[in-house]
């Protein structure tokens, strides 16, 4: 009997494991229709599913929501459901929860970026329990991924007033395969694994998300086993590492989707003049950023889209500083050193790069005669009190970008509203043109052409001064096993990690 007994105990201490993280703020949102910052975002993907998602490679698309899915024609899409999945409650997952998702994404109750996927779309039709029928106004080069988009559960918000205020964004009800079990901002989010998971329950029991702001203290914790996954700089990588952690952790480095910014408020007359944009950025030295900040583990960002995509234009070359010219061109805008050129430059303490980079495109400006005053804040004041009020000077910002770039949400007129991410008012006609244009090209090798042309013309403009790409290098605990490195990283499989 005693024998079994530390068996059954051997077990359930397998499945009681936790994986411990950490999250440098609070979530502002754990609604996927609403998440527009990182944590929210990283936490509501254990929470929801799509109807599709990316495969382990970022090359295909595969079912999530959907077991099926094909094109009946140019315009018309339909998905097959899987009949076995179940809400965190319990409650049967079917086509009405879809219809639901898309009606409450398009309308005027709330305000989400992500809305813009869906501005193609004719009608959505369940045409039974399990089976949806989109409809395009026009093919669309996207049609697939926009679902990709969290579903909402209707019988939960079905009567809610105000989705934008909701409990539901602190109490999420998703069909993922972890639900929210404890939710203390500022110190710990716990998410644990959910029993009736369609794709089976995962094998570590619990997701613990320590809220951890300082950049510093979680690189300690990280040191010291406290927390089982981390990302690490790279100075740390480089100097204060001992042979003792990498005994104790694999590391996993690969180029990240994203890239970094100095976004120009273009509602600001001061930016508005093409002159000194383009004087700022021949003021700065990119690779001298990258080299200062990142050793060998980042690269010099050329413009709006990736290397490595479609939409990658490889004849923009990296502007060379000439600090000469910049104040030449600021002379010629009214600038000098009786009367120069002042501005801010606000980030967010989040990132532990981001301040010093502000510093050194301080440092560095200041040689052109531009004197740049610096703030740094926490991150949700950040974003509601600066960033979505386009209540600054720049931002020093990045963006993380799909396979598949859209373009418009980012870069066309319309985007520059309440809740979009257009957040420097950017707004060139043959921009917008190309954008509009492109969206109903389904031939990729046309579409690659436009994408191409929009990047060399956003990149004259300089909205944006494009500073660089980092790579991620992440720590993990060597007590997890089954990890399965992939070009999309390493949680495609998280579900049947253990510890």
């Amino acid at each position: 009997m005693r024998f079994f007994l530390v068996l059954w105990l051997l077990g359930c201490s397998i499945y009681a494991a936790t994986l411990h993280l950490a999250t440098s703020a609070n979530p502002s949102r754990l609604n996927p229709i609403l998440a527009t910052d990182s944590s929210s975002s990283e936490i509501t993907g254990f929470l929801f599913n799509g109807l599709v998602k990316y495969d382990k490679e970022n090359k295909e698309i595969i079912g999530d929501l959907a077991e099926e899915f094909y094109f009946k024609n140019e315009t018309t899409l339909i998905f097959k459901l899987r009949k076995n999945v179940k809400w965190h409650d319990m409650y049967p997952f079917d086509a009405e929860d879809v219809l639901f998702t898309y009606q409450t994404l398009i309308s005027d109750k709330i305000a989400s970026p992500y809305s813009s996927g869906f501005r193609f779309v004719k009608s959505v039709k369940a045409l039974d329990r399990y089976t949806i029928e989109v409809i395009y106004t026009k093919p669309y080069f996207k049609a697939l991924e926009t679902w990709m988009m969290g579903i909402l559960p209707k019988h939960i918000l079905q009567d809610e007033t105000n989705l934008m205020n909701s409990s539901f964004n602190t109490h999420p009800i998703g069909t993922g395969p972890y639900r929210l079990t404890q939710l203390e901002l500022s110190k710990n989010i716990e998410l644990t694994a959910f029993d009736a998971y369609f794709e089976g329950k995962a094998k570590i029991d619990k997701i613990s998300f320590h809220v951890i702001a300082d950049s510093t203290t979680r690189f300690l914790m990280l040191k010291s086993s406290q927390l089982d996954i981390g990302s690490i700089e790279p100075m740390a990588y480089e100097r204060q590492l001992s042979k003792e952690f990498f005994q104790k952790f694999n590391i996993y480095e690969k180029i990240t989707l994203s890239y970094t910014y100095l976004g120009f408020n273009l509602r600001r007359k001061k930016f508005q003049n093409p002159d000194v944009r383009e004087a700022l950025s021949l003021a700065i030295n990119r690779q001298e950023l990258v080299d200062i900040l990142f050793f060998k583990h980042a690269k010099v960002c050329t413009g709006p889209f990736l290397p490595g995509s479609s939409a990658f234009n490889a004849d923009v070359k990296v502007p060379s500083q000439n600090i000469n010219e910049a104040k030449r061109l600021l002379k010629k805008a009214g600038y000098d050193a009786t009367h120069p050129l002042e501005f801010e430059i606000v980030t967010s303490n989040s990132s532990s790069i981001r301040p010093y980079a502000a510093q050194i495109l301080q440092y560095q400006l200041k040689k052109a005669g531009v004197i740049v005053k610096l703030r740094v804040m926490e991150w949700q004041a950040f974003l509601n009190m600066v960033v979505f009020p386009h209540k600054f000077d720049t931002v020093l910002l990045g963006w993380g970008l799909s396979p598949t770039p859209d373009p418009y949400l980012f870069w066309h007129k319309d985007s520059d509203k309440k809740g979009g991410f257009n957040l420097v008012g950017y707004n060139n006609p043959k921009v917008n043109k190309l954008i509009e244009e492109s969206q109903n090209i389904v031939n990729r090798k046309i579409l690659a052409q436009k994408w191409q042309k929009m990047f060399q013309i956003i990149t004259d403009d300089n909205p944006y001064l494009f500073l660089y790409i980092p790579n991620s290098i992440t720590a993990v605990n060597k007590k997890i096993k089954h990890i399965e490195p992939a070009l999309s990283g390493i949680w495609h499989n998280y579900i049947k990690w253990e510890k």
